[in-house]
């Protein structure tokens, strides 16, 4: 008997604390006029000229480096230094048979 008046009283007192509360909306405190704002100052007309920035109008391949460079002579680079690596690796793999044997 005395856990069913615990229990009734704590739900009485649940009950009493609920009633007290505000129903105030969260949504009304939102306005619309504080979300445009910003929207309203980004859509603002530019009055700052643009700037040219001349490394970025540069045309790579106008450069002697670049024209030197073409897409054979990079392959032929690559070509070769595969080569030097291939014999590097015949060449130790030589050297470790003869000090195994």
């Amino acid at each position: 008997m005395r856990k069913i008046m615990q229990v009734a009283g704590a739900a009485g007192l649940a009950l009493a604390l609920a009633a007290c509360g505000s129903a105030d909306d969260a949504s009304s405190e939102a306005q619309a006029d504080t979300v445009e704002l910003p929207a309203d100052e980004a859509m603002a007309p530019v009055t700052a000229e643009p700037v040219t920035d001349p490394a970025a109008t540069t045309d790579p391949a106008a450069t002697p480096e670049a024209a030197e460079e073409t897409p054979d002579t990079s392959a032929d680079e690559a070509g070769a230094a595969a080569a030097e690596a291939a014999a590097a690796v015949e060449a130790a793999a030589a050297a470790a048979e003869t000090t195994t044997e």
